[in-house]
């Protein structure tokens, strides 16, 4: 096999396994890529537009108001923290 028809295979294969993998898939391997700083960049904007996305509704306004009487209680906030390896 000479060298151009073994990057035609590789460029193949390249496009095979993107045809068959999600765009999710696709997106956490690029992920995965990442350094810690690099991923909690990507989760404050996806945070961002998660938040930008949500209906106020009455169930919502609901929780928030719940939250509020859970702080005013002293009852402390839930928090998520990072996971390290």
């Amino acid at each position: 096999m000479s060298g151009l028809s073994g990057v035609a295979v590789a460029v193949s294969m390249y496009l095979l396994n993107d045809l068959l993998m999600s765009k999710v898939e696709r997106v956490e391997s690029e992920l995965r890529k990442l350094s810690q700083a690099e991923l909690r960049q990507v989760r404050e904007w996806l945070d961002d537009i998660i938040e930008d996305e949500l209906e106020f509704t009455p169930e919502f306004e609901h929780s928030i108001e719940q939250a509020e009487h859970d702080m005013a209680d002293g009852k402390a906030a839930r928090v998520r923290e990072p996971e390290y390896d």
